[in-house]
């Protein structure tokens, strides 16, 4: 069985963009997951672009998927803008999906 920090990355690949139709952990807006001993889950994000007008649905997106796992109580998304995101944040899968 996967432990909780790789269930969390396989619930938060459920999360799409929808301007770029990729997941949030492909495009490397995920910068830091906590868990507590409590399972309260800290996660620190960025967005492709401050102005990003998905803003509220990305995060709550991102919040609901967590939560929605069992054993997980409680999810703190916190949206930074530093350091700024960057397209060699993305994985080399999500590039390839860009460029085709």
């Amino acid at each position: 069985m996967k432990n909780l920090t790789d269930q969390i990355y396989d619930k938060l690949r459920t999360v799409i963009d929808p301007e770029l139709n990729i997941n949030v952990v492909d495009l490397g807006l995920i910068y830091e997951i906590e868990i507590t001993k409590l399972n309260d889950v800290y996660i620190q994000m960025t967005l492709t672009t401050p102005g990003c007008p998905l803003h509220d649905s990305i995060t709550s997106g991102v919040e609901a998927a967590v939560v929605s796992l069992d054993g997980v109580n409680r999810v703190e998304v916190d949206l930074v803008w530093d350091p700024p995101w960057s397209p060699d944040k993305m994985s080399q899968e999500a590039l390839k999906k860009l460029q085709t």
